[in-house]
């Protein structure tokens, strides 16, 4: 054992205690966010046309900030991407990180110099718990990777600009550098093919002990080692123990890494996002991730099912219960108000308040008034396989409103790494979870308005074909679960065994 990995533990159960200290005063902490987002966001052009000096209280603050998507706030965002100051936040950003949006072309989010701290905090401190809690830091000792985005950062006027990920590869601490995979070159290839070949090529004799990114897309990874040397990837990185993700639910995919990976391994589980490090795993035994209430971000809920409503309930930390699905709203010290993310979360424990991620408000099947989310159809799926050899590479779900003969259902399109021997009893699982889950869903079943859902097998590869063939391939990049129209599915069916 190094030096590095032995000092690392105490450094780590030192860590921990700081966190629960202001996790276990889960409303003072998040009261001084607020007032201190509430006192910063007076000195800006968004505090002044929103009036926040008057702003006492939160109640105040509901009635002068609207819920707002990146429209709602793109005036004051372009005014930044112009070079003005002290519009969404006191002075400029330090990065804008781009996204993709549906409606809004690319999307700049700013990233302030109070705001970048948090990311990097908060993903440190997902390993240092989990070094807590197994009492182990030998993974500093081996070579670390994460699958991400080209570091590489434009200038515009001023402000860097790129993807978060290509963002984050700046601040990796000194004392990780020399850990660090794959090579600052390979990292800046844009094409993915490419760079999974060139990172396959530059970690294939390495020991390495920590893997992360979107498990599509390490899946890809691990699928090129084993091809390249017919070894399971524990047998090519036997101090490889855990794997770190975030961005989708890990369960339908658990079986396939475990095959890969040739042994049952840990996951810690991250939220990240361009707008804040919302989340993190903190233990191996307790469900969720843990709210990050001490990172400059106050949050707000809106229960999903009154989300499109004209009048919302809209609450904060202290009025959640659990088992409510709730769309996140975030304030942030980079100077986003009122901001709708898109996601839905559910609180798995309020002492101290954990989190899961159960979906995307838009993304949902309510083409017959099901109100299917995300969370549903990726547990039915993690039931019906649950116990089987049966493993999925990745799927997406569509309703089919027009067939061309007989009643109206849900359409799986599921591409297999092993198939079940049955493909019809694995959608009768599925659709049997789906009614126990879903009452409206078991209505429809039972009113013969639906029939039960029909699985379509996507050929092997053939997303990552369909993403490639959108332009979205690699990166940070995923597909979406569910969807309420069939722009997904009719593109996909070019796709089909």
């Amino acid at each position: 054992m190094s030096i590095k990995s032995i000092l690392a533990i105490p450094f780590a159960k030192q860590v921990r205690r700081q966190v629960y200290k202001w996790a276990n005063k889960p409303h003072e902490t998040q009261e001084k966010v607020f007032q201190y987002l509430v006192t910063e966001g007076c000195k800006t052009a968004f505090g002044q046309d929103h009036d926040f000096i008057s702003i006492n209280n939160y109640e105040d603050f509901k009635k002068r900030i609207p819920i707002n998507d990146y429209e709602g706030l793109r005036t004051y965002v372009d005014r930044m991407v112009a070079g003005e100051e002290n519009i969404l936040w006191k002075g400029k950003p330090l990065y804008f990180a781009k996204t993709s949006g549906t409606t809004s072309g690319a999307k700049y989010i700013p990233i302030t110099k109070e705001s970048m701290p948090t990311h990097i905090k908060a993903a440190r401190n997902a390993l240092l718990f989990y070094a807590a809690e197994k009492n182990d830091a030998s993974f500093v000792n081996g070579k670390m990777i994460f699958l991400q985005g080209s570091p590489v950062l434009e200038d515009m006027n001023g402000i860097k600009l790129g993807r978060l990920s290509g963002i984050a590869a700046h601040y990796v601490p000194n004392y990780l550098l020399k850990n660090r995979l794959p090579s600052w070159e390979t990292n800046c290839i844009e094409d993915w093919d490419t760079k999974v070949d060139k990172v396959v090529e530059e970690t294939i004799n390495e020991d390495m002990s920590v893997i992360s990114g979107i498990p599509s897309w390490v899946q890809m990874y691990f699928e090129k080692l084993i091809d390249k040397t017919g070894k399971t990837i524990s047998e090519l990185f036997p101090n490889f123990n855990f794997f770190v993700y975030g961005g989708v639910n890990f369960e339908p995919y658990k079986n396939k890494f475990e095959a890969l990976i040739g042994k049952k391994i840990d996951y810690i589980e991250l939220y990240p996002a361009s707008e804040g490090f919302i989340a993190y795993q903190d233990s191996q035994t307790e469900k969720g991730m843990l709210l990050q209430l001490n990172s400059g971000i106050f949050y707000e809920f809106i229960p999903a099912t009154e989300f499109f409503d004209e009048n919302p309930t809209r609450i904060s930390l202290k009025d959640v219960k659990l088992g409510v699905n709730y769309a996140i709203i975030l304030n942030t010290s980079a100077g986003l108000w009122g901001y709708n993310i898109g996601d839905t979360v559910e609180f798995t424990s309020l002492k101290p308040y954990r989190i899961k991620v159960t979906g995307r408000i838009k993304h949902f099947i309510s083409a017959f008034g099901e109100h299917v989310i995300g969370k549903e159809v990726e547990t039915a799926l993690n039931d019906a396989i649950v116990g089987t050899n049966v493993n999925i590479s990745e799927f997406t779900v569509a309703p089919q409103v027009n067939p061309e003969s007989g009643l109206p259902y849900h359409e799986w399109f599921i591409e297999f790494e092993n198939e079940p021997d049955n493909l019809k009893e694995l959608a009768a699982k599925i659709d049997a979870s789906m009614q126990s889950q879903n009452v409206y869903y078991f209505d429809l079943i039972s009113g013969k308005i639906l029939q039960p859902l029909i699985i379509r097998k996507v050929k092997k590869g053939g997303f990552h074909e369909y993403m490639k063939s959108i332009g979205k391939f690699g990166g940070q990049n995923k597909i979406p679960q569910l969807s309420d129209n069939r722009k997904i599915a009719d593109v996909l069916k070019e796709f089909l065994i």
